[in-house]
């Protein structure tokens, strides 16, 4: 029998389940070995106290899941951040009941805002797309410098500033109200083209951690070298 859960707009009743969801956030990252935005436990009771955040529990109220909304460059773009599940509770649909309910939460709240995220993994690519988000690139994200600051936590860190905030591990999705694609029209392409998204991103990454990988073992070179490749022009759209 599938698990049932309740998933709320969170407010100061929940302040306590703070740090746990810090930790686990922390945790998660490190399993993945890629990173998200660090905050501390006074930033989400702050969401919590806003009304800005969701949270989800068991009919047992047992704590199983989060998240937040962020918003950038005077509230003309939002983020859904910090999503997070409890290791018990993962692969069974809870994160896609969670993205929902913020998603139409941060619909609501700011109903002219650009909705964004990034991320690298297919699973949340797949459940983005089911809301009507589209892949795009770096340049259609906000430039807020405190959304960037963000990304000092996360270990790439390095590789996102190497490519000029252009390109990263990450893919980033997007969704406009004023200019987007039916639910279905997005859910239909990412099934159509789902493989070819994992292969583009296992190669983007490959691509991208490479020079980081080998620069203890490479030694800068002068003069001319080998031809640059297309995806060297590629890589730093």
């Amino acid at each position: 029998m599938e698990q049932e859960f309740n998933i709320l707009i969170a407010d100061d009743s929940h302040q306590d389940f703070a740090q746990i969801i810090c930790d686990e956030m922390e945790s998660s990252a490190k399993a993945r070995g890629t990173g998200i935005a660090k905050r501390s436990p006074d930033y989400i009771k702050q969401k919590m106290r806003e009304g800005k955040a969701v949270i989800a529990f068991t009919n047992d109220g047992i704590w199983a899941g989060f998240c937040y909304i962020e918003t950038w460059s005077h509230g003309e773009y939002v983020a859904n951040s910090g999503l997070i599940v409890a290791p018990s509770f993962r692969k069974g649909g809870l994160a896609k009941q969670i993205k929902k309910k913020i998603f139409n939460l941060s619909r609501q709240t700011y109903p002219d805002a650009k909705i964004f995220g990034l991320t690298t993994g297919l699973a949340v690519m797949k459940i983005n797309s089911e809301l009507g988000y589209e892949p795009v690139t770096y340049s259609e994200l906000t430039q807020d410098e405190a959304f960037w600051a963000g990304c000092k936590s996360c270990v790439n860190y390095e590789i996102l500033m190497s490519k000029e905030r252009k390109n990263c591990m990450c893919t980033a999705m997007l969704y406009d109200p004023k200019d987007h694609y039916e639910p279905e029209e997005t859910t239909e392409d990412f099934k159509q083209h789902s493989k070819l998204y994992e292969r583009f991103m296992k190669l983007k990454q490959s691509k991208l951690l490479k020079p980081f990988l080998k620069k203890e073992n490479q030694k800068e070179t002068n003069g001319a070298g080998k031809p640059k490749s297309l995806f060297h022009y590629f890589f730093n759209l």
